[in-house]
């Protein structure tokens, strides 16, 4: 199950679905969640922001986009599960790193070597989601 701003071209296997909106709209989760039929093991965000050279700007954005997989990961996670987000080192990254900590059993920052030399890119993992308990 894939969520993406812009249409992307199918995949050729059948048991992979695509939709098109944004994962911070209640309305997308809610059809991530039925085309499921059950939490995921596994959320991936490889989601960026577009970029406008404006530092500040630019990492206002990150920060939010952040935030919003962040919120949706009581809805999408079931418990156990694991969950990897790309982002850009900035000051946002250990409030993103605190947060995963609450809800996360191990939380680590990795910058792959694959990235290019000076990028700021860098990947956030979290293993072993303790889901909220059901109210």
């Amino acid at each position: 199950m894939g969520v993406d701003l812009v249409p992307i071209d199918p995949l050729p296997q059948p048991q992979v679905t695509t939709l098109l909106g944004n994962l911070s709209d209640p309305a997308v989760i809610g059809a991530v969640r039925a085309q499921l039929g059950r939490s995921a093991d596994v959320v991936l965000s490889d989601a960026a922001p577009k970029l406008s050279g404006v530092r500040a700007r630019d990492e206002a954005a990150c920060e939010d986009l952040a935030g919003g997989v962040l919120d949706a990961l009581p809805l999408l996670l079931s418990a156990g599960g694991s969950f990897v987000m790309k982002t850009f080192m900035g000051p946002w990254v250990d409030a993103v790193r605190s947060r995963l900590r609450a809800s996360f059993r191990r939380v680590q920052l990795v910058r792959p070597e694959s990235s290019r030399q000076g990028s700021a890119e860098c990947y956030v993992i979290a293993l072993d989601y303790i889901a909220p308990a059901a109210s």
